[in-house]
């Protein structure tokens, strides 16, 4: 799951008018302000928010299905295009892309608005599922897998951009919560579909038949997203001026960086020492400029969030991407019992999500990070535990829904605070942060992951298994 990616968790307004709480503040940017009682107040599903909140939710819900769908079918693709040694490449391929596409989107919303980086990002998503299902080879599946990963990376940001827009601070808890709960039923169906598909039909049109399907929701959304303010004080210009910027240079480093560690994870020679070290000196720098100061040594406020949330991501995905494959090599279950194992866990997300959202926990929502953090942890601890034949495979299930659980409190939790500790200006940029961290989390722990699958004897990226 992408974290995120990842995973993680009222009506729009009519055509041609903006939200009926959107308002222009001093500085010309229209935003969305706190209204009065709640009780007073229309929620995220209330006349002026309906048509963006179902929008935005379908969105999410077809991206979670298919970061469901292909946990469950890759291992199925991978062997049938011989390459399981670049099993990792697959998943690592759409963060790495995702770095770069998350810091342009940060820039290109802050400029431009919302609605061009989320419709050319949802356009690259789609066009990815179709290389990946298409591809005669695993390098070329690897390709539409990085094509993905750049729609992507404009998809989230744009959306968390769009939604510190067009809600008041009193909603984003719920709709925050309504991202974790767009994965509830996908993460339930989509294994078994996924892996359904892929025995019966082929695991090709595990990712040829998603792209059609987000038509409909964006017709759904684009008038409220017309509605928006284009720009935010600050810089202007469009995709032209922040590809001529410095960040996009920063972000370019840190995708290459980040994809020579992987490649120096996937070859444990004495020669890997060069491309890791070159990729450490890419990666480093230019992190420490793009990320948020102090983001290294858990500095107060943002950077702290910032953190967390990069370290919850990380982890959680690694582990995702090799639990089904480790089910099915190691105890011989089926692509599909092997997906299910995971299903627990979306459900929880969605629960610990819909808590945090509660308003008595508005004042503890820093504390909130760090309890989903340690029940992560100790999920993720229990899973090398199914290796032994002594432990039944079920543990992984009944682990996962406490991970899951400790991801609905963590990932939201970040991103209320992320857009509340944000002026409307840094909005885009923060939440490019953010979900860079996110992404910089998967490429990292993933091609750890891929190292140490490699060392035990699981194949090799330059050996087709």
């Amino acid at each position: 799951m992408t974290a995120d990616p990842a995973r993680d968790t009222d009506v729009a307004a009519p055509a041609a008018t903006p939200p009926a709480s959107a308002v222009t503040d001093s500085a010309g940017d229209r935003r969305a302000p706190d209204a009065g009682p709640p009780g007073d107040a229309p929620g995220i599903l209330g006349r002026g928010y309906r048509a963006l909140t179902l929008g935005i939710i379908s969105v999410v819900s077809l991206i979670a299905f298919e970061a469901s769908a292909v946990n469950t079918a890759m291992p199925v693709a991978a062997r049938a295009l011989h390459g399981i040694g670049l099993y990792a490449f697959a998943f690592s391929a759409f963060f790495t892309t995702s770095l770069f596409a998350m810091a342009l989107a940060g820039e290109w919303n802050d400029r431009r608005g919302p609605l061009a980086p989320l419709f050319t990002g949802i356009g690259a998503f789609g066009a990815g599922l179709v290389i990946a299902g298409a591809a005669p080879t695993m390098v070329l599946f690897v390709a539409g897998r990085g094509v993905q990963g750049l729609g992507g990376g404009l998809v989230i940001v744009s959306l968390y951009v769009v939604v510190g827009r067009a809600y008041p601070e009193r909603l984003r808890p719920a709709v925050m919560a309504s991202f974790s709960a767009a994965w509830v039923l996908p993460v339930i169906v989509g294994p078994l579909a996924a892996g359904s598909v892929a025995e019966h039909l082929g695991w090709r049109w595990v990712f040829l038949a998603i792209p059609v399907l987000v038509l409909l929701p964006l017709a759904v959304m684009l008038p409220a997203l017309r509605a928006l303010p284009r720009e935010a004080p600050g810089p202007r210009g469009g995709l032209g001026a922040v590809l001529r910027s410095r960040r996009a240079l920063l972000a370019l480093a840190v995708a290459a960086g980040a994809w020579l560690l992987q490649y120096a994870g996937g070859h444990l020679t004495p020669y890997a020492v060069l491309p890791a070290a070159a990729g450490l000196a890419l990666l480093v720098p230019a992190v420490r400029l793009l990320l948020p100061r102090g983001t290294f040594r858990a500095a107060r406020g943002l950077p702290t969030v910032v953190l967390m949330r990069g370290l919850a991501a990380g982890a959680l995905v690694a582990a995702e991407s090799f639990i089904p494959l480790l089910l099915v090599s190691e105890r011989g279950l089926s692509a599909t019992l092997a997906g299910l194992s995971l299903t627990g866990g979306g459900l929880t997300w969605a629960l610990g999500s819909y808590v945090q959202s509660r308003p008595g926990c508005e004042p503890h929502r820093e504390r909130l990070m760090g309890v989903g953090m340690a029940f992560l942890a100790l999920a993720i601890a229990a899973v090398p535990l199914v290796l032994s034949d002594a432990v039944p495979v079920w543990t992984v299930a009944v682990a996962w829904t406490l991970g899951g659980f400790g991801m609905g409190l963590n990932i939201s939790s970040g991103g209320v605070l992320l857009l509340k500790l944000s002026r409307p200006e840094e909005a885009g940029a923060n939440s490019a942060s953010l979900q860079m961290a996110d992404a910089l989390g998967n490429v990292v722990l993933v091609g750890l992951g891929g190292a140490l699958f490699v060392a035990f004897g699981g194949g090799s990226p330059t050996t087709p298994a």
